[in-house]
């Protein structure tokens, strides 16, 4: 049986340091158009078309000699000069921005110690053969979205050794024996399928409001760009 419980008044630091933990699944909702984009795209997960609130996922990794916190995610990175695409290791300081991150939870699944070695091992295993973040699986599992029908199905834009975020934590959940979104192609899941996992789970949620003409301003650009993104797609599949 899983139970949500929601926490207010502490930033992403003091919510992070106090809720992350090896073997944990952390989720964020960005307020990038991208971002935007993803959680818009998962209202067609919802009866009542909703946007999602989660737009990235990843796997707390525990504490490190260094004495911080680390995830193992997929993601694109850009910070200057440097560009980490694919499957990599940050510290989780990478989420204390909170106008970057606005929304936060961790998913706590009462891991055994050898469970949680096994996603640890998986992850690592991942970074050191470089596997690449997918944005073209990504805009695959856009369309999947819009058609359930292809959800169970092979992602068709999938390529080797690419992998995007919530897709990079199924995976490792599966190699560990745990199925976090039972009848979805791992590279058709969507953080929201992370969020709404049946695994019995402790979810804690650290959720803020945006500005609602923000908001809709945001969410009109991103209409316009993901519509055009979408008949490019379908173009080049015929």
């Amino acid at each position: 049986m899983s139970e949500t419980i929601f926490v207010t008044g502490l930033t992403n630091r003091e919510f992070l340091e106090r809720y992350a933990g090896a073997g944990r699944i952390g989720l964020s909702g960005g307020t990038t158009l991208i971002d935007k984009a993803i959680c818009r795209a998962q209202r067609h997960l919802d009866p009542r078309q909703k946007w999602g609130v989660w737009s990235h996922a990843f796997l707390f990794e525990g504490e490190r000699a260094d004495g911080q916190q680390w995830v193992l995610e997929s993601d694109l990175l850009i910070q200057r000069k440097n560009i980490q695409l694919g499957v990599q290791e940050n510290r989780i300081t990478k989420f204390f921005d909170e106008r970057m991150h606005a929304s936060l939870a961790v998913l706590d699944f009462g891991l055994t110690a050898d469970q949680i070695a096994t996603l640890v091992r998986e992850g690592l295993e991942m970074v050191a053969n470089r596997e690449q973040y997918s944005v073209r699986e990504l805009f695959g599992t856009l369309l999947a979205l819009r058609h359930s029908g292809l959800r169970e199905r092979e992602n068709l834009l999938a390529r080797e050794r690419s992998v995007y975020c919530s897709a990079f934590v199924q995976h490792i959940f599966r190699q560990a024996g745990l199925d976090l979104a039972p009848g979805v192609h791992v590279k058709n899941t969507a953080p929201e399928d992370i969020a709404n996992t049946p695994l019995p789970h402790t979810a804690y949620v650290l959720q803020r409001e945006v500005a609602r003409s923000r908001l809709d301003a945001i969410g009109k650009r991103v209409k316009l760009r993901v519509k055009a993104r979408i008949r490019q797609v379908k173009r080049k599949l015929g």
